[in-house]
């Protein structure tokens, strides 16, 4: 069957609904088509289910520490995991319905399941469907990575998608991989009331971060009872009774760790391994990532790719800004770039981390002169109000124009606060239109104003 459309949105990830909408609403005839749940990564199995999660953890941990705050509890905090997964996926189907409701009652936007695949540049089969459209638009997602790690095909093992089924709590968590993902299942699963231990291959946690950042990460979910192995390069797997048991070392001790379950998370792989893109002329790197040009053109004529199949960006913000991008450029005779925007992105540990910009270690290979200023979180009214004074605020500045160059805030409401700073980063002020704002009381943003004051040269 043969089917003519102004244009093909393949997934319906976070780029690919909006896109589908706006080309709708702008009159053209749009296929978008999803093989599995709609709404992609972020709201099926990414952010909106674990964020979720993190909420019942914060609150058991708030419950364990109220004697602090004058509240008395008179039994054991105890989980209820069938609840805590139920809620999630009550969310997660709130989400999920918003937005297939979105698309089915948007005129000229057919949502279509099924698996679609390239048959060619302009032609993509669905089924016993044949589509054609001379605009075509990839946004495919990624999914977990499972490592080629002896003994691993022989054990049952979770990763960040399987775990959103889990509705029981694990005796004894080993986390393969501490960076984002591995961190935040870390102290999550911590807090419900599981042993944790997190196992890394590099020296350090977070190896993306400042060294500074990565101790102070490490050094608060140590204080939560999370134990944790680095430097673990001679990794395997087996099965251990009812439980597993993972190599961790080959000389230094202990050499394996037992435990009852491990997730994995050593990061993502796109996908885009089963998308025909051999019929294409599609140019793709080493690990299948689809390359694209400064708009987010693919190498094959009227084809884009956007989120995270394209490697530009691994997270729901640069895939909604993907579409943004797309949109404006197509639709609103803008000429909008991917290298305009701005590294920003947090890291939902408790307290969170913030991060937009260049890092320090960045400033300082970069080799311009820079100014830096740091201030303890412990100077915060908020963070002291709530007993919760870990972490620290950093900002970079360019000596020479007074520009915010790069910050990082790790503290209560860090992910929030934060935005005052990428704000005027992307409006190209100086630093000193933050300083002379009045800020509200009693909030973390205030402190900023402070922490600028602070600025000295980077030595």
């Amino acid at each position: 069957m043969e089917q003519r459309y102004d244009a093909i949105v393949i997934g319906t990830g976070q780029a690919g609904p909006p896109l589908a909408v706006r080309l709708g609403t702008a009159g053209r005839k749009v296929a978008i088509i999803e093989r599995g749940r709609v709404g992609g990564t972020c709201v099926n199995n990414g952010c909106i289910p674990t964020k979720a999660l993190i909420a019942s953890a914060r609150a058991a941990h708030v419950a364990r520490r109220g004697s602090e705050l004058g509240v008395v509890l008179d039994s054991t905090v105890r989980m209820d995991m069938p609840r805590v997964k139920a809620r999630k996926d009550e969310i997660v189907a709130q989400s999920n319905r918003g937005v297939t409701e979105w698309l089915q009652n948007t005129p000229n936007v057919t949502l279509i399941s099924g698996h679609a695949r390239f048959a060619g540049a302009k032609t993509v089969q669905v089924g016993d469907a044949t589509l054609h459209a001379d605009q075509i638009f990839i946004n495919v997602g990624g999914r977990a990575l499972v490592p080629d790690l002896e003994g691993l095909k022989d054990i049952p093992y979770l990763t960040s998608e399987t775990m959103m089924n889990v509705d029981f709590l694990p005796e004894h968590l080993i986390v393969v991989g501490g960076s984002y993902v591995g961190l935040e299942f870390a102290q999550m699963y911590r807090r419900f009331g599981s042993r944790v231990t997190v196992v890394e291959m590099g020296p350090r946690l977070i190896a993306r971060e400042d060294d500074a950042v990565s101790t102070a990460v490490r050094s608060t979910l140590e204080a939560e009872g999370i134990a944790f192995r680095l430097n673990a390069t001679c990794m395997r797997a087996a099965q251990r009774g009812d439980g597993v048991r993972v190599g961790v070392g080959c000389e230094q001790e202990p050499r394996e760790i037992d435990g009852s379950h491990v997730l994995l998370a050593v990061g993502r792989v796109p996908n885009t391994h089963d998308l025909g893109l051999e019929t294409t002329g599609i140019a793709t790197d080493a690990r299948g990532y689809i390359q694209v040009d400064d708009t987010l053109a693919t190498s094959a004529p009227g084809v884009w790719a956007l989120g995270d199949a394209n490697g530009r960006g691994a997270f729901t913000h640069t895939s909604y800004n993907d579409f943004e991008i797309v949109a404006a450029n197509l639709l609103d005779g803008e000429n909008r770039r991917v290298s305009d925007r701005i590294t920003a992105y947090a890291l939902y540990t408790d307290p969170p981390l913030a991060r937009i910009g260049m890092s320090e270690r960045e400033v300082r290979a970069s080799g311009r002169k820079a100014l830096v200023a740091t201030l303890a979180m412990t100077r915060v009214g908020r963070a002291r109000e709530r007993s919760e004074t870990q972490g620290c605020m950093q900002v970079l500045v360019d000596a020479a124009d007074k520009r915010i160059l790069g910050a990082m805030l790790l503290g209560i409401e860090a992910d929030e606060a934060i935005h005052c700073m990428l704000d005027v980063m992307y409006a190209r002020a100086p630093y000193t239109v933050i300083t002379r704002a009045m800020h509200i009381h009693p909030t973390v943003s205030e402190l900023i104003p402070t922490l600028l004051a602070k600025l000295e040269p980077l030595v």
